[in-house]
């Protein structure tokens, strides 16, 4: 049997186990993720063009690093839950059944979970091969590689 015929056709999305590494950061960016979990939907179904991921922040949680792609859209929709989406004109509250999308090159952006219960949100980007993250408040920078993994750097070009 194929990798295509042995996938799943139909999950129930919250069953899916969240992806074993809370973040791609290199440390000391990495723990700021601590309170968010990912559930890789696009990668269950063997999705090549765009990716998926049911995600769960908790109270005090963030998304993201603030970043900015050049490349990469991205469009959130929020599930359940109260978020405050943080761009570079200011702050925006998303509740459940709001959504808010970044085309490439757009305002750099990030999420964060100011209440007091988890919330819940599907986020979806493209997978533009040499896609580049920029992140305007931290010494980090990313290129996504051949391969599809990110190869993060300091802003000067230096290794993590």
């Amino acid at each position: 049997m194929s990798d295509e015929q042995s996938r799943a056709n139909a999950v129930r999305a919250a069953d899916v186990p969240p992806r074993t590494r809370p973040s791609n950061y290199p440390e000391p960016f990495a723990s700021r993720m601590a309170g968010r979990t990912k559930r890789q939907l696009g990668d269950l179904f063997g999705l090549t063009n765009f990716g998926v991921n049911l995600t769960t922040i908790a109270p005090g949680g963030v998304s993201a690093l603030h970043h900015r792609h050049t490349t990469q859209d991205e469009f959130v929709f929020v599930l359940e839950g109260e978020l405050v989406l943080v761009t570079d004109a200011g702050e925006t509250v998303l509740a459940a059944g709001m959504c808010a999308g970044f085309p490439k090159g757009g305002t750099a952006h990030h999420l964060i979970n100011r209440s007091t219960a988890e919330a819940t949100y599907l986020e979806i980007g493209d997978r533009s091969p040499a896609d580049v993250a920029t992140y305007p408040d931290d010494d980090i920078a990313a290129t996504l590689g051949p391969d599809g993994r990110w190869v993060f750097t300091r802003k000067d070009g230096t290794p993590y």
